[in-house]
């Protein structure tokens, strides 16, 4: 199953693309919320991305894109490599599946933009002073490129 991600009521609205605001200036950032376990350990579901929009990708990105078959849904990957015609992208988590070796190269259009920034919400029943001090340090974290799990991933 691709790991499925709903755009915000912040991302765009009423059908518009993302990164665009009724037909006026681009916007710059928007957040996911991500479903499914295909980037697990990297993100979980219920996670929420800060997403660049137009912004540059890199071999080791995790990036939004479009669905190739579904473009109403929004899926997060890792671009692995730049191939012709697109980026061959993949999930962290290689049992889950719903990726480029599923559904090929995807077209540089239906690349959305860059994840900068994780959130990961308390969990329910999360209550001890321990736990919630834990969760306070890694609660939010900045997404860097993983250059190590490109090349991981190319090897596949």
């Amino acid at each position: 199953m691709p790991e499925l991600s709903q755009e915000s009521e912040h991302g765009s609205e009423h059908g518009s693309e993302p990164g665009s605001e009724h037909g006026g200036a681009a916007k710059p950032f928007g957040w996911v919320a991500v479903t499914g376990p295909s980037m697990v350990p990297t993100l979980y579901h219920g996670d929420f991305l800060v997403v660049r929009y137009g912004n540059r990708v890199r071999a080791g990105d995790i990036v939004v894109l479009r669905h190739p078959f579904q473009q109403d849904l929004l899926v997060v990957k890792r671009a692995v490599e730049r191939r012709e015609g697109g980026w061959w992208v993949l999930g962290d988590n290689s049992f889950a599946g719903g990726d480029s070796t599923d559904y090929g190269t995807v077209p540089h259009d239906l690349i959305l933009g860059r994840v900068r920034f994780r959130y990961r919400p308390l969990k329910p029943g999360q209550r001890s002073p321990l736990t919630l001090l834990r969760w306070a340090v890694s609660a939010a974290r900045p997404v860097f490129s993983d250059r190590s799990a490109s090349r991981r991933l190319r090897a596949r």
